[in-house]
């Protein structure tokens, strides 16, 4: 595992274990540099279309971060626990 790995690991259970009320902007921000940092640019619209609107928020904001790869979004990830939640070892 590398060093990002293990940073990326530590923010997201930060992130899961906190009790803040963060935004709901700032929520989709963390979903999304979650999603691309595991799995990669989105799929396709059709996917999400009906599935209804809080879905397709999400996807919005994934489909934002389509140009990223997988380690800036991880960045991004602990960037985003770093400024709203807490520092990362």
């Amino acid at each position: 595992m590398t060093d990002l790995d293990r940073r990326f690991n530590e923010a997201y259970k930060i992130a899961s274990e906190t009790k803040s009320k963060l935004p709901a902007d700032v929520m989709l921000e963390f979903y999304a540099y979650y999603k691309q940092a595991t799995e990669g640019d989105a799929g396709t619209e059709e996917e999400v279309m009906t599935k209804g609107v809080r879905n397709a928020f999400k996807f919005n904001a994934w489909l934002q971060l389509k140009t990223i790869s997988k380690e800036e979004a991880k960045i991004g990830y602990i960037n985003l626990v770093e400024k709203y939640i807490t520092k990362i070892k």
